[in-house]
């Protein structure tokens, strides 16, 4: 099987991050795929920067056909509803994916993103999923996205913010709010003694499954079945199927 993981933003580093772990959770019979958007934003951390990360996300599916699954790996699941029309496998968003993966591991769970302006999303979504019942906060430790990498102080920050949200919120499990911070669930996880849940490696093990029952989309209601044909004009005349 091969699953598609996708960043959504512009930032190849970031893919770099994902991408390892994407693998390190892969079944033995599955091949990851990473890609970086070609067009967008350099990071996702505004719903302006969501909405015009869409098209770049939409391009990426249509240049990689014939995967058995496609994770959109940025926590504010840009896309999402678009992606499954426009794709013909299961399509996961990393919020959703942890969300799920979080909820069984205990009585409650709290998200640490990374700025504070993108709480509201995440609390959005917490809605929509469904989990809000589950979710006992939500956290920044404010540092940028693009800075996860290449501040030497990320993983003592991340780890702080996740061992007071444990605290304050009264939860079991830790759900990181960014797929940069992909590669410190299991550090943070020995240090502060309860799960931290990642939401690519949830995602790239929900699809993996998904695709192993031979799982997809269901369309009998209409609503993501491939949309229909018509012209699209100015920068996204590309996008059209006449």
């Amino acid at each position: 099987m091969r699953i598609c993981v996708i960043n959504p933003n512009t930032a190849t580093a970031m893919t770099d991050v994902i991408a390892v772990a994407a693998r390190s959770v892969a079944r033995p019979d599955a091949e990851i795929v990473a890609v970086t958007s070609s067009m967008g934003p350099a990071s996702i951390e505004s719903h302006y920067d969501e909405a015009l990360a869409v098209p770049g996300l939409l391009r990426a599916i249509a240049e990689h056909p014939d995967h058995d699954g496609y994770l959109i790996a940025c926590f504010g699941d840009p896309g999402l509803d678009a992606a499954r029309e426009a794709a013909d496998a299961p399509v996961m968003g990393i919020a959703e994916a942890a969300m799920h993966l979080a909820a069984p591991l205990g009585r409650g769970f709290s998200i640490v993103t990374t700025l504070d302006r993108t709480i509201g999303r995440a609390g959005d979504l917490v809605e929509h999923y469904g989990f809000a019942r589950r979710c006992r906060g939500i956290h920044a430790c404010d540092i940028p996205v693009l800075e996860l990498e290449s501040n030497p102080a990320t993983a003592e920050i991340l780890e702080k913010a996740c061992r007071e949200a444990l605290h304050a919120d009264g939860s079991d499990v830790i759900v990181l709010g960014c797929a940069g911070m992909a590669d410190l669930a299991h550090r943070i996880s020995g240090t502060i003694g309860a799960p931290v849940i990642d939401g690519v490696a949830a995602g790239v093990g929900m699809l993996s499954s998904m695709a192993a029952m031979g799982l997809h989309t269901g369309t009998a209601s209409g609503e993501f079945a491939t949309p229909p044909a018509k012209i699209y004009s100015g920068p996204l005349e590309d996008f059209g199927k006449p």
